[in-house]
């Protein structure tokens, strides 16, 4: 959806002279609605006048009726001939001068409120270098004493939207690793070998868990046999009724 010539300047005329809500007018200018409701606080766009879109014609004053009486309607820009903007999409986001100085506070914002995010997605968020992240998170920036943590978004120096998508980029990216992470921690697990003797290693069957072998009732017994006493065999056969007759 094209969005107006001066996207700010807009939304400070929409907010001073209509009913919309901070969804809508986010939506017609391509901010985010927690950008539109810090320029309603005063927090952001301080100074800027606001720009009438009905004059520029990007507007008419029926389609801001119909969205003031449906707060789920959404404005859309009337059409015209003349060409649109070129949307730039590369190169390094463009800083005002009088805004570079808040770049380290910034920064020193999204290293402690957001440690998800790689320095490539916060220099690219912000402008900078990774350098200056890295000095900004060892305090070794030559103005260390002076930083303190402040939002980007309301500092001006970037949209909530880039932000939310960062950050869900870097979320995804944290997901994917814990879950390669765990999958490499079970095939570890599983490759190793049990040293023999240990319980539940293969070939080593506990006593405890030995399978007990039940013998039939008739089945017949082993008796063990007994050595013979050396020269039993030599001895003769006594008849004992011949002995006692012998006696009497």
């Amino acid at each position: 959806m094209p969005t107006p010539l001066m996207p700010k300047a807009t939304a400070v005329w929409l907010i001073d002279n209509t009913t919309l809500n901070f969804e809508q007018i986010g939506d017609f200018c391509g901010l985010h609605k927690l950008e539109v409701q810090a320029i309603a606080d005063g927090e952001v766009a301080i100074g800027i006048v606001g720009l009438d879109p009905i004059l520029n014609g990007q507007l008419t004053p029926e389609e801001i009726k119909r969205c003031e009486q449906d707060p789920r309607g959404r404005l859309k820009m009337v059409k015209s001939d003349l060409p649109q903007p070129v949307v730039r999409t590369k190169g390094p986001r463009y800083t005002p001068v009088s805004k570079r100085a808040d770049k380290p506070d910034a920064i020193a914002y999204l290293i402690k409120t957001h440690p998800e995010l790689l320095d490539a997605q916060v220099a690219r968020l912000l402008g900078t270098t990774k350098d200056t992240i890295a000095k900004v998170r060892d305090r070794t920036h030559w103005n260390s004493a002076n930083i303190k943590p402040r939002n980007p978004v309301l500092a001006g120096l970037v949209k909530q939207t880039d932000l939310d998508a960062a950050l869900r980029r870097a979320q995804r990216r944290v997901i994917r690793e814990q879950k390669k992470a765990a999958q490499e921690g079970g095939e570890a697990t599983e490759g190793q070998e049990m040293p023999f003797g240990t319980p539940g290693a293969e070939g080593d069957v506990p006593s405890s868990e030995q399978p007990d072998v039940d013998m039939p009732l008739d089945a017949p017994v082993m008796q063990e046999q007994q050595e013979p006493t050396p020269g039993a065999e030599d001895q003769p056969d006594i008849d004992p009724d011949a002995m006692i007759k012998g006696m009497g």
